[in-house]
């Protein structure tokens, strides 16, 4: 059922029923997994129940898909095998010879992507500071096709102005696409904003759990280039598989009480690491001094759980905090229930720009104050 279209809900009611129908065969309230790899065809050769071949649909996905589009206000979605094949699927969609500007600080697997692949397949790319308009407008091209927005970014939590960037895009036909991933749908939505696409690593919050690898583009309408999408989608079979989406859609529906957990356990953590003799710098939109936080407040509902910071001294000292935490579990990856701590630089590897001393926090759902005791032991 499509229930933005019966009457106007709040997100946590969406969160819930989104994409989500009583089984009529069972009964069965829970959506169940739908594992099979082929559909039966009818006897004149067709599929009567629009399901051919698990990497052409699927009852999962097609749940997840509807899902996310409702969440994002938008009019259709196609889910990939991770949040890099998402954004793999917008790039490939565009033509050799086309033209995309991107954030200079943009997550280091997307500036891979478009260096290491795209770049000797055609892709033309500039890489530029998307929080100065005039910088961006100054990178526009006659083959400018595509502006690709991280907001906040990855991982010094810059922000961009999204209605500001998607008119300058429009200008000459471009699109914007916005990587909402950090923000999540109940902190920020693109779209609304003038943005015409929006990547997720459901990997991250919608997940929740750390414990699912998936990934989705969003339409703000079913045209000529999302088709395109969708064909790669079909033909190129990075799909998310129907568990993957099944796991998904069930953190979908804590999403919006999680999301307010995360940020609100993050600004306190935040406000404690910014009073802290040996702390440097604080990166979080939420805080009154960082430099985009007049923007955020203008199109974040939320600021999000993701913290940035460096410490006093060099790179050894970073190590030595992060490795002096007791609850902060040092991996990589981040919107999980369980609060990680991780040395930027080295993750990224050669030709990073992080500073060496910033580490990366993906604040969780523990109680903030175990959180800042456990920073202060570790910065002492």
């Amino acid at each position: 059922m499509n229930y933005s279209a019966q009457i106007t809900m709040h997100i946590e009611t969406l969160a819930i029923h989104a994409g989500h129908q009583t089984d009529p065969a069972t009964g069965a309230v829970v959506t169940p997994i739908y594992l099979s790899t082929t559909f039966e065809r009818s006897s004149d050769g067709s599929y009567p129940q629009g399901y051919d071949y698990i990497r052409s649909n699927n009852p999962n996905r097609e749940a997840l898909e509807k899902c996310v589009s409702q969440l994002e206000n938008g009019a259709v979605a196609a889910a990939f095998a991770s949040g890099s094949a998402a954004t793999m699927s917008v790039f490939q969609a565009l033509s050799p010879g086309d033209h995309v500007i991107a954030p200079n600080d943009i997550y280091s697997g997307t500036s891979l992507l478009l260096k290491d692949i795209l770049a000797p397949w055609g892709l033309a790319v500039t890489f530029t500071d998307l929080t100065n308009p005039d910088l961006v407008a100054e990178a526009m091209q006659p083959n400018t096709k595509l502006i690709w927005i991280e907001t906040p970014s990855n991982p010094l939590l810059k922000i961009t102005d999204i209605a500001q960037i998607s008119e300058i895009a429009h200008q000459t036909n471009a699109l914007c696409v916005c990587d909402n991933t950090w923000a999540s749908p109940v902190g920020q939505n693109p779209l609304n904003l003038g943005a015409d696409l929006v990547v997720h690593a459901t990997t991250k919050y919608l997940g929740g759990h750390s414990d699912v690898l998936g990934g989705v583009v969003i339409s703000k309408a079913e045209n000529e280039f999302f088709q395109k999408i969708r064909k790669i989608q079909k033909v190129g079979g990075a799909v998310a598989a129907p568990f993957d989406c099944w796991l998904i859609m069930r953190g979908i529906q804590t999403l919006p009480y999680r999301m307010r957990a995360h940020s609100e356990n993050a600004f306190k953590v935040a406000e404690f690491l910014t009073n802290h003799p040996q702390v440097e710098q604080v990166y979080y939109p939420g805080l009154k001094h960082h430099s985009g936080h007049e923007i955020a407040l203008k199109q974040m509902q939320l600021f999000g759980g993701m913290i940035s910071c460096q410490v006093k001294g060099p790179k050894e000292k970073a190590f030595a905090v992060a490795a002096g935490v007791k609850i902060f579990t040092r991996a990589t990856s981040l919107g999980g229930v369980e609060s990680l701590i991780e040395h930027r630089a080295s993750i990224e590897g050669k030709g990073t720009k992080t500073p060496e001393n910033l580490l990366r926090l993906s604040i969780g759902l523990e109680h903030p104050d175990d959180l800042i005791n456990d920073l202060a032991q570790a910065l002492e």
